[in-house]
């Protein structure tokens, strides 16, 4: 354990979504700085629950939460997940695990997963719009909060032991799980763990395209063959297994003068990677594709010959110690202080393997077992080791209540390897903030104001040649090449403000008002990238002189309920000065640098800023039928969202239009879930990107409670995914041709508390 960790912890011991139902249930929004509740909470938001979680399969943070409203799922597999927020990705969405950022490496990589454990949590907060700057500094999208009762702020009352079983057909896979809480001595031990293991899932027949760059002149074959789009009559997809362990344990201490608490999160993974481009070419390429005609085709997707017959997969490992606490005080200003501590050892190893390894355990991360094979790819890892501490100061009087934050982070990135495609970085933030909450006649009014100050270190390497003489060493005119580093550091002072108003116009009508202005610094990947980035088919070059995006934000929500019909609508618009994107070149700017900078078959993408505007809404409405033995539920949303710059050109991988429908039955212990999530074809599309066809996903989902007496009970799901095993694609994702979602898949999950 670090020391600094340890140094803190001993001296912190010294210092000792809508809800319809008959009765709405309370839900504490933990990862608010104001500690409001779900049903007084104005922002737009929703909160799913950890039973709900627990129900169905065991999927990606993105893909578990892409049934909700204005969420989706850049996909990448499925192990990998990444949420999307109204058309925001990457680090415009930031992920927190118990209001703190979890720093990962998904950031660095499309095909990099979220660093989360889903197992035994409470409930999961999605804050939306300009609210969610209140937890982390450049929010435009928004948050996820994975909130989990590791650190027990309440003395549990209860001891309370769950084991869980899981199966599912899509990838042979199976998963179990057990966690253990109960208060001992006045100490509360937290403990859960988790191993799933799911082989190459299932797609349906013909599901899988790849996109040919170039025909082989060589081969008579085939000549004549149509280049662009073939499809193949595949049953599964080759490297999509994903296994993973996770364990957490937590230890907490209460009393009348508040709570102390540490915990250790150990996650580990492994993973395939289903499709992994080619920086190297044809060894031919150069005397037989020159001249040919690019224009038009897909570069999205692409694989190539030079990884057949060969395993791709990636490990994990990480180490996350938290230590936080809260000290309640008499003074007449100062209420409370909560105070936490977060220290995280990431890392991610990418390999490479040989064919007749795939489906083995591959433990050592970081040693090429395959020295001497038909590829000279080493392993690639990636690191990233952050220190992040902070207070939250409660100077909240009897009319307003009112909290300051300040905030620390020092985060150090580091890739090695044969496919490093960026130079260590190092990242400094500090933060103050102020928000508060107050009733103002028949208004409820919330506000927050943030200052962030960041400092990104970095450096762009760059080769140069240089001609030497040297007598007969040179005598083959061989130049020698050397790579000079330009170092970098760039500093942003960022302000964000947020208000939102809301009233109760009657008895039936709730309206909401946010608007916010939110600055987010631009990202040491979108800073100092500069190389082959395998995982998208490109070869992407950062910007060292990129600004920070500034974001107006503006969104009204009106909710209706009345005699058991409900209904909300949301209008949203997001203008985002100095929008930050990855802009493929042009085969006319590709032709230009060919000769001067060979990047074999990935195309050059570069990050570049332009002003963008996004618009969309959102709409839910339904009714609950009182029926003899249960409730109905019958209900309809539909969200939209698109993004254009302001050249008018359109935004790449913007979400498609959803029409969701959903019937839902319960009874006592029995719940029944119908849902049809319509996704429309994506025709709006940015440069290199194809147009997305449509599908169909119908789900099912069925839980019953058995009651085993004395508070023992045993919940069995049957959960039942793309049942009309539609040909599904992800317009989304950067592979959406080779890695499409995964076919028909059936379950069972079964858990047991006592």
């Amino acid at each position: 354990m670090n020391p600094r960790i340890c140094a803190a912890i001993m001296a912190s011991a010294l210092l000792s979504s809508y809800a319809v139902a008959n009765e709405i249930e309370e839900v504490v929004i933990t990862s608010s700085l104001i500690d409001r509740t779900l049903s007084d909470l104005e922002n737009p938001l929703h909160v799913v629950s950890g039973d709900d979680i627990s129900a169905t399969a065991s999927q990606s943070l993105g893909e578990s939460l892409d049934g909700l409203l204005g969420v989706s799922s850049a996909d990448y597999g499925s192990g990998v997940g990444q949420p999307i927020i109204r058309g925001m990705s990457g680090s415009r969405v930031k992920i927190l695990n118990n209001g703190m950022v979890v720093r990962d490496v998904a950031g660095i990589g499309a095909d990099h997963v979220n660093d989360v454990d889903l197992n035994n949590i409470q409930q999961i907060e999605i804050v939306r719009g300009p609210s969610s700057l209140l937890y982390s500094n450049g929010t435009i999208g928004g948050i996820i909060n994975v909130v989990d009762n590791t650190i027990a702020r309440e003395d549990f009352s209860d001891s309370e032991f769950k084991l869980g079983l899981e199966t599912q057909s899509v990838n042979d896979g199976d998963s179990q799980n057990l966690s253990y809480q109960n208060n001992v001595g006045g100490l509360n031990l937290s403990f859960a763990y988790k191993d799933s293991q799911f082989g190459n899932f299932d797609v349906p027949k013909g599901a899988i395209v790849h996109e040919d760059e170039h025909e082989d002149e060589h081969e008579d074959e085939h000549e004549g063959e149509h280049e662009g789009e073939h499809e193949e009559d595949l049953g599964s997809l080759s490297n999509s297994d994903f296994k993973n362990k996770a364990l957490r344990f937590g230890a907490s201490k209460t009393g009348e003068w508040g709570y102390f608490g540490v915990s250790v999160n150990r996650v580990e993974s492994i993973y395939g990677i289903p499709f992994h481009g080619d920086e190297h070419g044809d060894e031919h390429e150069g005397e037989e594709h020159e001249g040919e005609e690019h224009e038009g085709e897909e570069h999205e997707g692409e694989e190539h010959d030079e990884h057949e017959g060969e395993r791709i997969f990636s490990t994990t490992d990480s180490e996350v110690v938290n230590v936080e606490g809260a000290f309640l005080l008499s003074n007449s200003w100062l209420k409370k202080v909560n105070y936490f501590l977060r220290d995280t050892d990431y890392s991610l190893t990418e390999q490479h393997a040989e064919e007749e390894h795939e489906g083995e355990e591959h433990e050592e991360h970081e040693e090429d077992e395959h020295e001497g094979g038909h590829h000279e790819e080493g392993p690639t890892r990636f690191v990233n080791e952050s220190r992040e501490y902070g207070a939250i100061f409660d100077v909240s009087t009897d009319e307003l209540l009112q909290k300051v934050s300040v905030n620390f982070v020092d985060e150090d990135m580091l890739i090695i390897g044969e496919e490093a495609f960026m130079n260590p970085t190092d990242s400094k933030e500090v933060t103050i903030g102020y928000y508060l909450s107050k009733e103002v006649n028949s208004f409820h009014l919330d506000m927050g104001i943030r200052h962030d100050r960041l400092r990104r270190n970095g450096s762009v390497g760059h080769e140069e040649d240089h001609d030497e003489d040297h007598g007969d060493e040179h005598e083959d005119g061989h130049e020698d090449e050397h790579e000079e580093l330009a170092s970098f550091v760039r500093d942003f002072n960022n302000t964000s403000i947020a208000v939102s108003l809301g009233k109760d116009l009657n008895e039936k009508f709730d309206l909401n008002v946010s608007s916010g202005i939110v600055e987010r610094a631009p990202s040491s990947v979108e800073l100092f990238m500069n190389g082959p980035h395998l995982a998208t088919g490109r070869f992407e070059v950062g910007n060292t002189e990129l600004e920070s995006e500034r974001s107006t934000n503006f969104d009204i929500t009106l909710a209706y309920e009345h005699a058991g019909v409900f209904g909300t609508f949301t209008l949203f618009q997001n203008d985002v000065s100095g929008y930050i994107y990855l802009q493929d070149e042009t085969e006319e700017e590709h032709d230009e640098h060919e000769e001067e900078h060979d990047h074999g078959d990935l195309i050059q993408a570069n990050y570049l800023q332009q002003d963008a505007y996004f618009v969309g809404y959102e709409i839910e409405f339904g009714t609950v039928l009182e029926l003899k033995n249960g409730d109905l539920t019958l209900s309809f949303g539909r969200d939209s969202v698109s993004g254009e710059f302001r050249d008018d050109t359109d935004i790449p991988r913007i979400v498609p239009v959803r029409n969701m429908y959903e019937v839902a039955y319960v009874q006592d212990d029995l719940e029944l879930i119908l849902g049809l999530k319509d996704v429309s074809s994506q025709r709006d599309t940015g440069v290199n990107e194809t147009v997305t066809s449509g599908f169909n996903m119908l789900d099912f989902n069925a839980t019953k409670t058995f009651d085993l007496g004395k508070q023992r009970t045993a919940t069995l799901s049957f959960f039942a995914k793309n049942l009309l095993d539609e040909v599904a694609r992800n317009h989304a994702s950067f592979v959406k041709s080779e890695v499409p979602l995964p076919g028909r898949n059936l379950g069972l999950r079964l858990q047991v508390t006592l």
